[in-house]
């Protein structure tokens, strides 16, 4: 079949939640897709920050090969290897002390909501606690994540949400002051917010916030679903600020293809909330998934990805503003690392489609904001290549 054919296929054939780009991937190479008629892409999306390795490492795919050959999925009834592997491997570059892992970011923050509940519960007895998350925030599609997703367009159709979730303002410290009562027992967000335009947390804001936590016996929850795993220049993005949570979440290039994510807490975290019963997943850190995790972490290492992030996220920072300089239709530029937002003043999906007829796949943080979420592994050359196409498509 042809491409047009396929994609009648799939829409005859799939539930339509996704207004998809009209083109059928087939394979990747490096930093580079092609679709099945062979027509190759420059990719500053990686699978919305997912694929961070690039495509076709052979290290990576031999690990999930060899895993394969040996068993794929066995419940947590048991122990596997993998998994007692990868999550002390996790452990050692987060600095947390407790891992569960889950099948992916939203099932991350399901586990999160849940555990500070439930250590809320353990304190007082009651469950009327409330979470304070914020505004232009996302976490994910579950009825839990969407509750203390900061945008009414993705809640306002399945109401009733969770109940007790306050809102405050990104970077505003007496935002969230205003929102605290004797009932709040986390507050929530991410540290760099991804679908809300690229906002990272403000080093005052992010320590006020943790003193705060502090003084009233209320835990913080960090999502690094997105901005995680070395995006930012550091391993998880609250350790640029030295500002550690009692409870993260990871997911997208913890696996880096293969569906895994994780929450992690702190050891009073961990034994003083979810115990035997309280929660559980059949698939989560299964021997497959912990492979990639595994591999994964090893690699970032061997291969020095967060200095390529920190070396090439800065030019890639250069380039960007150099465009906003150079064309009015841009009013400003805001990211770290290999996490960044290019903001119109219009909206951009004109420039997004035409970028891609180019051969460079991008995608949007909102309406009028361009995502630069490319793989860790890219060069300053491909940021070359990268500016090239965007001007044509300007």
């Amino acid at each position: 079949m042809n491409m047009k054919e396929y994609i009648d296929e799939a829409e005859a054939a799939l539930l339509h939640t996704y207004n998809r780009y009209q083109v059928v991937l087939d394979k990747g190479e490096g930093v580079y897709l092609y679709d099945i008629e062979g027509k190759k892409y420059l990719d500053f999306v990686s699978g919305i920050a997912v694929f961070a390795l690039g495509y076709h490492n052979k290290a990576y795919n031999d690990a999930l090969k060899a895993q394969i050959d040996k068993v794929i999925h066995t419940s947590n009834y048991y122990y596997n290897v993998p998994a007692i592997e990868a999550a002390k491997k996790l452990k050692k570059v987060s600095g947390m002390d407790r891992v569960f892992f889950t099948n992916s970011g939203a099932e991350a923050i399901e586990g999160a909501i849940k555990a500070a509940r439930k250590y809320a519960y353990l304190k007082d007895g009651t469950t009327d606690h409330e979470i304070i998350a914020m505004e232009h925030s996302f976490h994910g599609r579950t009825m839990g994540a969407l509750s203390v997703t900061g945008n009414p367009k993705y809640r306002e159709a399945f109401e009733p949400m969770i109940g007790n979730i306050r809102f405050a303002q990104m970077n505003d410290f007496e935002s969230v002051k205003a929102q605290v009562t004797d009932k709040t027992c986390a507050i929530l967000f991410e540290t760099v917010q991804g679908e809300g335009g690229i906002y990272p947390a403000e080093e005052g804001f992010l320590k006020q916030v943790r003193t705060l936590c502090d003084e009233k016996g209320i835990l913080l929850i960090l999502d690094e679903i997105q901005c995680g795993m070395g995006r930012t220049g550091t391993m998880f993005a609250w350790q640029r600020y030295g500002v550690k949570p009692d409870i993260m979440t990871t997911a997208k290039a913890l696996g880096c293809g293969v569906p895994v994510g994780a929450f992690l807490m702190t050891e009073e975290v961990g034994q003083h909330s979810l115990t035997s019963g309280d929660h559980g997943t059949t698939y989560g850190g299964n021997p497959l998934a912990c492979a990639a995790i595994n591999e994964v972490l090893d690699l970032f290492e061997h291969n020095h990805i967060i200095e390529n992030v920190n070396d090439v996220g800065a030019y890639l920072s250069e380039k960007l503003d150099e465009l906003v300089e150079k064309y009015d239709v841009f009013t400003a530029h805001r990211g770290v690392g290999l996490m960044h937002g290019l903001v119109s003043d219009k909206p951009v999906g004109d420039i997004i489609n035409r970028a891609l007829e180019n051969g460079l796949i991008l995608i949007n943080a909102g309406p009028n904001i361009i995502r630069f979420v490319p793989p860790l592994i890219i060069s300053r050359e491909n940021v070359d290549d990268m500016i090239a196409i965007l001007e044509k498509c300007i």
